[in-house]
């Protein structure tokens, strides 16, 4: 049986936090979907089509890595990705109670995914998406936080 998991966000944009959590997560599955998720009360920085194609251009070398846009509910991505798992980042002891949260409600509803936390490295504590998109619509450099692929586009627009 194959071990598939999805690692939601929103990725808007992807970071290298994310990276972390990515690539520290691949020896425990045999496939990863990054779930780009739709949020209908957040309108997004960057397109969905932009962010997948960042994705794709990072993981272009790694198989076991896919991503996939999906609206709903992270559970029902699951079942259509026959992920088991669900893997989440954790950054603070605030991140681990509001997941936690989260990870027992789709506990509830499919008691046959489970929720794999990962704390991510201390140089990446203080990347979040939200904060780099401030660093970024305020002109300053988010060149640290990002891949090279997503810090290209953000220079050139």
């Amino acid at each position: 049986m194959q071990r598939i998991c999805l690692f939601p966000g929103t990725f808007d944009p992807i970071t290298v936090g994310h990276l972390d959590i990515i690539y520290r997560s691949l020896d425990l599955f045999d496939k990863l979907y990054i779930g780009i998720g739709r949020n209908a009360n957040k309108a997004p920085m960057f397109s969905e089509e932009q962010r997948v194609e960042w994705i794709n251009e990072i993981f272009k070398n790694e198989k076991r890595v896919e991503s996939v846009v999906y609206d709903g509910l992270t559970v029902e991505c699951c079942k259509t990705v026959n992920a088991k798992f669900i893997l989440r980042g954790i950054r603070y002891v605030n991140d681990f109670e509001y997941e936690k949260a989260i990870a027992d409600m789709n506990r509830s509803l499919d008691g046959n995914i489970e929720t794999i936390f990962l704390t991510c490295l201390p140089q990446y504590t203080s990347v979040a998406s939200t904060l780099v998109r401030d660093v970024i619509r305020n002109g300053g450099d988010a060149s640290a936080f990002l891949p090279e692929v997503v810090n290209r586009t953000v220079v050139s627009k």
